[in-house]
């Protein structure tokens, strides 16, 4: 008997608890197999599982030289290393078009990571299965996980702060265990650690193409894998076994050279990149590292700098395979893994000669530490200026609190390092001036550093370890010490720091740096504090100088795996929704696009400055709601600064003339029947990929973002609801608006890819301005604007199928 089996896949999903997808993985049989009878050997695959938890899905490594060799010949040029990855996950690599910045690729993913942030880590998870339940689909397409961990505030210590959580939080979690058990996804319970973490230790492997629905899922870059951030509707999108579209990048190569020594750490690489390139410099490409200093970094340490690649709106960043992860592999479990990586370094490292549309070198031999803020992560100082910096700025010098850890840096070596620092102290009888905190990626570090010590040291340092968990990295932080609008410090080893960001206080200035130097500025408590020259008072009146910190890449007796906290699906089971909840709410599909340009549109604010998806979607607070879209969108915009005014949820309502806070005046334009639109800057939608950002303003009867530029995840997000993200043909245009303006948007009847729209500016005295508006559309996008938003369509096309 002869059968013939056509590109076979098993992809896995993974979810936050935050309700966002976290994890999608694709193996792909390549091409066509013809087998007789239904034993067949997949030639594509070798025989060496992608992780413990899917062993009968094998690491694609044949499949991805054939494609590589596929578009070389087409291209007949050298490859960067994560062209070759990319275009390895082609979806037709015969066909597709190849043009930097230009075309879209349309791909298959390995896997995709649903972290929740977006509905609560458990966020994001929670809104990722809420739109697949509304897709009307049976089942995911792909093998999935949910992580849980941004629902988990930072009170009092980790045992006592996760067992509130888990009583808290009952009902969304009981939601995405039900509905993981319904559509077969596995669920990682309260406690098991950050998203981004556990892929490493778990899931990420070399050339592994991954989307995740968090920013920061870059991190599995780390260990030579492409994982690029997106929104849930983008992960709901693979697990229904639709190819995933990505806007082809371009490529910024880093040259490093040299080697990292004394207090200068891998934080310090990504610090000194985000000074280069800004916020918004690596928009539209991959970041991609090289050169003989690659070799001096761990592998948890090519994690970090990945992770906060984010910062500056890369698509991801990437390494090429080495023995550092090939260490890191085996240390966790996967030698065979990383044995049959190094069959395969020829695909897993860049072609001699490749072409890099922008490089940057770094030589880590005078790499200095840094220390980037505070609002922003691109302001960079030196440590040897910080401190005047600070006063030329009138930025309080007093550190408050200091915080360690987080997805971005809480590996062992992180640890260990700052351990180091802290016995030194401790020898000379000091603790840390400011609070001291320490958060653990994942249940695995948190146990091995309580069996190695560590634990032990920071609490005689006077640090408190909080639960495995993204805790005051995303908001989730009850702190007592300072009152909202007080003036203060902190210094983290977090990789974001915008206003509000970490305590929902906006007179908190955040600053980003090593968890090395946040020890020592823990134990200076100040800012003009330069631990490399600068000397300390020991408890006895002499002087002291702190020698540099030391540590381990990886712990000499193993990692200890700690408690089990991963819970395989059953495959059945009932989800249920209250009517009646606050935390949860069933999904309504949007309404299609009524076949008009949109006429006389108010608009609801007109930014002011940077509005990242903070400003747009506050965390916090807010997270328990991100199930809930109706109460979600209470928080609209709360903290984006109103040009007409210059001041924050303060807008004037054009129907009544009177004054209110964002979401109301939103709610009632919709209950009015009035279209609105919203103007903004530049690099609008920076930061998290969280898609409420995109939902609230359509829930709320927003059809348009016009801005002069856009991030690019949010730019996605927004399409992929039904709206219409515009910038301005010509940046100035942005100064010709006034907030009391009303703005018609015309040609949409001839909507098509490359071609402007016309936006017509109403001012108060009935005279107009025409201008331009550019997008960056394709013929599916626009399909998507039509019926309403992504998943309507989805749903349309499945329809017709039957």
């Amino acid at each position: 008997m002869l059968c013939t089996l056509h590109a076979l896949r098993v992809i896995t999903v993974t979810f936050s608890d935050s309700g966002r997808m976290v994890l999608l993985r694709a193996s792909q049989f390549a091409g066509t197999v013809s087998v007789r009878g239904f034993h067949f050997s997949p030639a594509a695959f070798s025989n060496v599982a992608i992780s413990k938890f899917e062993k009968d899905t094998y690491l694609p490594y044949k499949k991805l030289e054939e494609n590589i060799k596929l578009v070389k010949d087409r291209l007949k040029r050298p490859l960067t290393l994560s062209e070759k990855i990319l275009y390895g996950h082609l979806d037709q690599p015969k066909t597709q078009d190849i043009e930097r910045g230009v075309s879209y690729l349309r791909l298959r993913p390995d896997r995709v990571a649903m972290q929740r942030e977006s509905i609560v880590q458990d966020a994001t998870a929670q809104m990722a299965m809420l739109q697949f339940i509304s897709s009307g689909l049976p089942k995911t397409a792909v093998p999935s996980t949910i992580h849980c961990d941004h629902l988990i505030e930072a009170q009092k210590g980790g045992a006592v702060d996760l067992a509130r959580a888990k009583d808290l939080n009952k009902e969304v979690y009981e939601f995405l265990s039900s509905a993981g058990s319904k559509y077969g996804v596995g669920f990682w319970k309260p406690g098991s650690g950050i998203i981004h973490q556990i892929i490493l230790e778990n899931y990420a492997f070399p050339g592994l193409l991954l989307i995740g629905t968090d920013s920061h899922t870059p991190n599995g870059g780390g260990l030579g894998g492409l994982c690029i951030g997106v929104g849930g509707a983008d992960a709901v999108d693979v697990m229904a076994d639709i190819p995933w579209e990505l806007k082809c990048p371009k490529v910024i190569g880093v040259k490093l050279t040299g080697k990292l020594s004394g207090w200068t750490s891998a934080k310090d690489v990504i610090l000194k990149v985000a000074d280069i390139l800004t916020v918004k410099g690596g928009t539209g490409a991959i970041v991609e590292y090289f050169g003989s200093g690659v070799d001096s970094l761990s592998a948890t340490g090519m994690g970090t700098i990945c992770n906060m690649g984010a910062e500056i709106g890369a698509t991801t960043s990437v390494f090429p395979f080495n023995d550092s992860m090939h260490k890191y592999l085996a240390a966790t479990g996967r030698k065979a893994i990383a044995d049959e990586a190094a069959k395969y370094k020829h695909v897993l490292t860049a072609d001699a000669g490749c072409h890099y549309d922008q490089i940057i070198e770094i030589n880590l031999d005078t790499l200095v530490p840094h220390v980037n803020g505070p609002f922003t992560p691109d302001l960079a100082s030196p440590i040897d200026k910080l401190g005047d910096n600070a006063k030329k700025n009138g930025w309080p010098l007093e550190v408050k609190v200091s915080l360690i850890g987080s997805c971005t840096n809480s590996s062992y070596e992180d640890m260990t390092r700052a351990a180091s620092i802290a016995k030194q102290a401790i020898k000379k009888g000091l603790k840390a001036k400011s609070e001291f905190v320490i958060t653990p990626g994942s249940e695995q570090i948190r146990a091995t550093i309580e069996r190695d010590g560590l634990s032990k040291i920071f609490e005689e340092f006077g640090g408190v370890v909080l639960a495995n968990a993204c805790g005051p990295c995303i908001g989730q932080w009850d702190r007592q010490d300072v009152k909202k609008g007080e003036k203060n410090t902190i210094v983290t080893s977090y990789n974001r720091n915008f206003t509000g960001r970490n305590d929902a206080n906006p007179a908190t200035h955040g600053f980003v740096t090593s968890p090395d130097i946040v020890t020592a500025l823990a134990i200076a408590g100040k800012l003009d504090f330069d631990p490399r020259t600068d000397s300390l008072t020991a408890a006895d009146g002499s002087k002291f100088k702190l020698e540099a910190p030391t540590g381990d890449q990886l712990p000499a007796r193993g990692y200890d795996p700690g408690e089990d906290t991963f819970q395989a699906p059953s495959g059945s089971g009932n989800v249920k929704v209250d009517d009646k909840s606050q935390r949860l709410q069933l999904l309504a599909p949007f309404a299609k696009w009524d076949g008009k340009d949109l006429e006389e549109a108010v608009i609801l604010i007109k930014v002011k400055g940077k509005c990242t998806t903070d400003h747009i979607s506050a965390a916090g607070p807010w997270l328990k709601y991100r199930g809930h879209l109706e109460n979600i969108s209470n928080n609209l915009l709360l903290t984006a600064v109103n040009s007409m005014n210059g001041e924050m949820n303060k807008v004037q309502n054009v129907t009544n003339g009177e004054w209110g806070a964002v979401p109301a005046t939103a709610r009632d334009y919709k209950a009015k029947g009035v279209q609105w639109v919203v103007v903004g800057d530049e690099n609008y939608g920076e930061g998290s990929s969280r898609e409420h950002a995109a939902l609230e303003p359509r829930h709320l009867g927003g059809r348009a973002i016009i801005v002069r530029s856009f991030a690019r995840i949010h730019e996605t997000n927004l399409k992929k609801q039904g709206m219409l993200p515009l910038t301005f043909a010509d940046s100035a245009d942005y100064d010709k608006i006034d907030g009391s303006d009303k703005i018609s948007i015309v040609g949409l009847k001839s909507f098509a890819p490359g071609k402007p729209l016309q936006a017509i500016i109403k001012k108060k005295d009935g005279k107009e301005v025409k201008i331009w508006l550019n997008h960056t559309f394709n013929e599916q996008q626009i399909e998507w604007f039509k019926a309403g938003s992504a998943l309507n369509r989805m749903k349309e096309v499945f329809s017709s199928r039957k």
